[in-house]
């Protein structure tokens, strides 16, 4: 889900070696960049609005048309030759098959957040109401779950302390067999979450029942 740590967990594996190809390294709403390519984030408003839908409007299912398919192999085609490459966007939660499809071995791993410091986030980027931001969190969330499902991956909270986020994100690193020394001082900083989602009075009984669940499957 979008404002989930996303941005934390694609610049770590950066960090670590994973080639991202051309992100952006700065943005308003995130001051060390989303790290996300804009060519897939075009590609995948595409794919969405083919679908009459949109990343507020998710669709319960995502077909891909010929045209969508043509479009990804062509960026995976620019990969090439790049060992350990990857790609970072919250949209990708909601047409991960078409991508299984051009690379059925594709490594994952995804990183969830309180339901509340999430609707937070979003309602002050983008205006929504709360109600809106957890209808969201709802959405991209059982899709999250029912991926993992399939074939399970590693999943981290991003409502861990600090050492302890650190010390699982290292751990998942290690796990896909980068280059951990090299990583850096790390990509992650505490003081670069603004919501804490400390209060659970407001979140709808089903967003916490799957936030608890998530919350037993991490890592």
């Amino acid at each position: 889900m979008h404002r989930s740590g996303t941005s934390c967990l694609a610049g770590s594996l950066e960090e670590a070696g994973v080639f991202l190809g051309e992100v952006s390294v700065e943005n308003p709403h995130n001051l060390k960049g989303h790290r996300e390519n804009s060519k897939i984030i075009a590609m995948h408003k595409r794919l969405l609005h083919a679908n009459g839908a949109s990343w507020y409007k998710p669709p319960r299912r995502v077909h891909w048309f010929p045209e969508n398919k043509h479009e990804r192999d062509a960026i995976i085609r620019e990969y090439q030759g790049h060992a350990s490459w990857g790609f970072k966007d919250p949209r990708t939660v909601l047409a991960l098959e078409g991508w299984l499809e051009a690379i059925p071995d594709l490594h994952l791993v995804g990183i969830f957040r309180h339901p509340l410091a999430v609707a937070q986030s979003i309602q002050k980027r983008d205006g929504f109401s709360l109600h809106t931001g957890f209808v969201l969190w709802l959405h991209y969330n059982e899709r999250l779950l029912a991926h993992y499902r399939k074939r399970p991956f590693p999943l981290l909270s991003f409502d861990l302390e600090a050492d302890e986020f650190r010390e699982k994100l290292l751990a998942v690193l290690k796990g896909f067999g980068l280059d951990v020394a090299n990583a850096g001082p790390g990509f992650f900083e505490p003081g670069l979450r603004h919501q804490s989602g400390s209060t659970d009075a407001s979140v709808p009984a089903p967003a916490l029942k799957l936030y608890a669940e998530l919350q037993k499957l991490a890592a």
